[in-house]
């Protein structure tokens, strides 16, 4: 998935792989996908995105 760097530093270099995540307009909260199959891992509890996890750009007209 990630890597981490030293051990015990508590922080991860890189983003995370196979994961996107979107904003869900109904809910308002953030899912987390997999980028593969496309299904709905997670929905995060607060409104605020996953830290880590890319989000797909909008694609310009």
């Amino acid at each position: 998935m990630s890597k981490i760097g030293e051990r015990g530093d508590g922080k991860r270099l890189g983003a995370v792989k196979g994961r996107t995540q979107a904003l869900n307009p109904k809910a308002k909260r953030y899912v987390k996908r997999d980028t593969e199959t496309g299904r709905i891992i997670d929905m995060k509890a607060d409104r605020s995105p996953f830290k880590g996890v890319r989000t797909p750009k909008k694609k310009k007209k």
